[in-house]
Parts: structure tokens; sequence; C-alpha cells
């Protein structure tokens, strides 16, 4: 088991700026958790903010818990300050994932660290390796992110501006506390790599060194070989490096943060960490020319293919997504997905709406137009098709489900169409993962079978664009929901004592009354 108090702490995270930042237990970054398939981990969270907060398993399918998913009003009331909930993950998984707050952008001030679970037979591997590091990958903002989105929400524009540049904050856990990375030559060493970020994307490399990616997003890949990795904010990949057989020269790895749809400002954006690889201490550091990025492989969200082999299901269903944004009536500026934005239910969880209005729960209009709601079917195969009409890139997360990436490219239209070079496609069988990034004025295809009967959010994990709307909720299969989970008791309690609902409409009403929600901006 282990506890967790959850509080602030005021210190320079990034050496520069002095601010608040949210700590576990008085250390910043959080320690990561290490887990073995099979384990139930028990997490005892204590909140000791002034707000209310909660826990999100980011990569866990929570399959018969989906209570236990931890987004505040979404599948439980938040844990308010000075009170304690313990989250009981039973791990069936593998691989790379992490931990990080789901209720008032938490994550972004701090309340995220990585959650490893390892395998119990080392023969599953795509490739066998001496050893495992993990390096977590951060932006840092120099004041806490609700002031910046305060400006944001305020300014009427449509596109809004980016916020100020952020700090990279590199975190490698390898047995010592510093960003050297100790290689013996001939070696071979699985590096995970998570970005935790906030808005930003990383790009990592090994210059020398060739990197066979076999996991994404906790997913085994058959081994590619790439020359590095470009991570959109919740994704993560583990690389096998084969150490080279001399220790004549030490390595630098180089990590870039950089937002792609913001103008370049050197030393701001992109911002360029390099740290060391080091085959012996007091060795040169290798020199090399500089390669364009263009010119290298760098693994994305199509050109993986799933360890197991699975073939691309057949989609049964699709279901059509627009990405775009503008000011509402209310003037905040919001990011949206189908012209509508998503706000956090203010009255009552959806999970508890789903589990207590009987056959209602099937119909979308119960929940409240803020809420997005998408009902599936039992053992749907759902084609999820997004069009990115923004200038803003994006990096989309489902909860619950990896997800088969089916095709990207660009969208182009009736007098500009597409150019079937542009566009790409699965080979064999599909990438499974449950993030993936969609540039301006692309589409991206996914494919999932509703099959884990919950309540799940899909949103873009940017904190700004999250916060200004960019998400909907997936009410999947809630009749069998309503026969096979129950909600704690521990967790209606939580919401009473709060004062909010634990049974009834998106109002905590019956049937269709809607009446006492905010009203929706047009």
């Amino acid at each position: 088991m282990l506890d967790w108090d959850v509080g602030y702490v005021t210190l320079a995270r990034d050496g520069y700026n002095t601010r608040r930042s949210i700590t576990v237990n008085g250390k910043a970054p959080i320690p990561p958790v290490f887990a073995t398939v099979g384990d139930t981990l028990i997490l005892n969270v204590h909140n000791s903010l002034p707000v209310p907060t909660t826990i999100h398993a980011h990569g866990i399918f929570q399959n018969g818990t989906s209570y236990l998913d931890g987004v505040g009003m979404v599948t439980q009331c938040p844990i308010p300050p000075g009170e304690s909930y313990t989250y009981e993950y039973y791990l069936h998984q593998t691989g790379t994932f992490w931990l990080h707050g789901h209720t008032s952008h938490h994550n972004a001030d701090g309340l995220r660290t990585p959650l490893v679970i390892y395998d119990r037979d080392d023969s599953k591997r795509p490739m066998q390796y001496d050893d495992d590091i993990l390096i977590s990958l951060e932006d840092w903002y120099a004041n806490e992110i609700a002031h910046q989105l305060n400006e944001i929400y305020t300014l009427g524009q449509p596109f809004p501006p980016p916020l100020a540049y952020p700090y990279g904050l590199i975190n490698v856990v390898n047995g010592n506390d510093s960003t050297t990375i100790n290689f013996t030559p001939g070696k071979r060493y699985r590096i995970r790599v998570i970005n935790m970020g906030t808005t930003e994307w990383w790009k990592f490399r090994i210059p020398g060194h060739k990197l066979y990616v076999i996991e994404a997003d906790g997913i085994y890949s058959e081994p590619l070989e790439v020359d590095g990795l470009d991570m959109g904010p919740g994704q993560r990949y583990s690389v096998v490096v084969q150490a080279l057989d001399s220790d004549e020269y030490n390595y630098g790895f180089n990590a870039t943060l950089y937002a792609n749809f913001v103008e370049s400002k050197p030393g701001l954006n992109p911002h360029f960490y390099t740290s060391l690889i080091q085959y012996r201490e007091g060795a040169p550091v290798k020199e090399f020319v500089s390669t364009s990025d263009d010119a290298l492989v760098w693994a994305d969200d199509v050109n993986l293919r799933a360890f197991d082999r699975l073939p691309a299901m057949s989609a049964t269903r699709t279901i059509k997504i627009a990405a775009t944004s503008k000011v509402f009536s209310d003037t905040f500026t919001y990011v949206t997905l189908n012209k509508t934005p998503y706000t956090p239910p203010p009255i009552i969880p959806t999970l508890f709406t789903t589990m207590s209005t009987r056959e209602l729960a099937q119909n979308e209009t119960v929940y409240g137009e803020q809420t997005q709601a998408n009902v599936l079917r039992q053992g749907e195969v759902i084609e999820l098709y997004m069009e990115n009409l923004m200038i803003m890139v994006h990096s989309m997360h489902l909860h619950g489900h990896a997800f088969q990436v089916i095709e990207s490219g660009p969208v182009g239209n009736d007098s500009s169409p597409a150019s079937p070079s542009d566009i790409r496609r699965y080979r064999g069988w599909p990438m499974r993962r449950d993030t993936f990034t969609i540039h301006p004025g692309h589409y991206v295809k996914i494919r999932f079978a509703a099959d884990n009967p919950g309540v799940w959010l899909f949103h873009c994990h940017m904190a700004t664009h999250e916060g200004m709307g960019m998400v909907l909720t997936f009410i999947e299969a809630p009749d069998e929901l309503q026969k096979t989970q129950k909600i704690p008791d521990d967790l209606k309690q939580m919401c009473m004592r709060q004062g909010f609902k634990t049974s009834g409409n998106g109002a905590g009403k019956d049937g269709f009354d809607l009446s006492g929600l905010p009203p929706f901006p047009t």
C-alpha cells in the first residue's frame, strides 16, 4: 500500500521560478510507482490541498471498475480538502503508464508520476535486454496553469494564443539522481520514455545509437528501428538500445521540447536539452554533424505494428468528430469537438447517472448537453473518424481502451483533394495504443470494440484544450454496466458530504427534467 499526502510546496522546480507545486509527501518530482502484473496497487490518497482532487491511472483500462478511473465529476466526486480516499487498482496489464491528477489541471501543476508494471514472464518481450531505465519528460510553467487559462478564456479570440513558453524537466530513474545514463559496452537497455507534459511535444534521440521501439502506451510492438521518438502529451514508448562495444567515447542524448503550432523562437521554441550517455567517466563526448529532423525516421502512430498481430477489426459503426474553436455567447473561447464545448457535470457524476437511471441511461439526452454523451452498445466496433480543422496540433487520449490506429492523412476537399501518397495506413496489422497525435488540417481513423462497460472520456491531453472544452464522453454498454458493477458506498458518501447528488439525470432529477443545469453557451 502507498500512502500519498497530496499538498502544495513552494519551490523552483525549473531552477529559476519559485511557485507552488503539487507534491506527494512533500516530494517533487513524485517518486515513480513500480508493480508487477497481477498485483493490486492500493493507493491511499489524503488531500491536503485547499481544493478537491482525484487521481487517474493513465492507460489502465479499469475493466469492471469504471468507478476507479479517477475523473472528477465523471466517475467520482473529487476528494475534498482534508479527506482521504483509497484507490485499489487491479493490474492486469504490463507496460509503461502514469498516475496524474484529473481535476482542476492538477496534472499541470505537478501531480503526476510514472507507473511501470513489469511482466512476470520475460519470454513475452519482443526483444531481450539487460537493464531497464525510466525517463519522464515534463514541461513546467513559471506560473500556475489556472492563472494562464483565465487569461486565455477571456481574450475572446477563436484561436487563443499559446501559454508563455515552458521549461523542460527531465527525470531519469537509473539508480542515481542525475540525468546521466551509464552504459556498459555490449549490453542492451530498455529505455522507457513518458511525455508527462501539459501542452508540449518532446523529441528524444541518442545520436550514434539505433533505437528499437518495442512498446507504445502499454502495448508491445514489433521491433521497429528508428532514429528518435516524437511524443505528444500522454504518450509513452519503450525502446531497446544496443550499447556500443567501445568505451572510447561518451554520447549525448537529446530531448527537444517544442510546440509545433506556434512560431519558432530560438532557445524557447524549440528548447534543446542534452545530457550524457556515459560509457566511461572522463571520456570525451562524441561530436556529430547536425541532421535535419526530416531526414530522420521517427516513431509515430501509424508506422508501428502490434506484436501480437491482432488483425484490424471491421467497424460496425462510425462516429465522426471535428475539432474547431470559436467564441461562444458567454464571451469565452472554447475548443470543441463537433462545435459543442464540454463542461464537467456540476451536480452529479456522469457514471452515477448511468447507474441510477435504468433504461433511460441509453438515451444521451439524460446526461445533459454539456457532457457530450455518446452511448455505445455492447460489442459494437467503433470507427472514430476525427478531423482537426484548427491550426493547432492535438494529443487525443481515450480512457478505458487501447484503440487500433488505422489511417491518417490531410483532410482535403472537393477543390483540393488529398493525394493518395499523403495518406498513411497501417501495414499488415495495426498498432494499438491509447493516445494519438492529430496535426492541423489532418484526419485520423481509429477503431475500438465497445467491450469494457463504463463511462470513459475522450479528450485532448493538452491541459489548455481539455479545460476549454475539447472533451466528449462515451457511455459504454450502460445496460451491462448496471448489471455487473456497483458504485462503492464510500464514493457515494463522499459525494453527499459535498452536497452532490448520487442518483438521477444530469441535473440530479427524474426523467428528462434537466432544470437546474447552468445555461449552455451558444
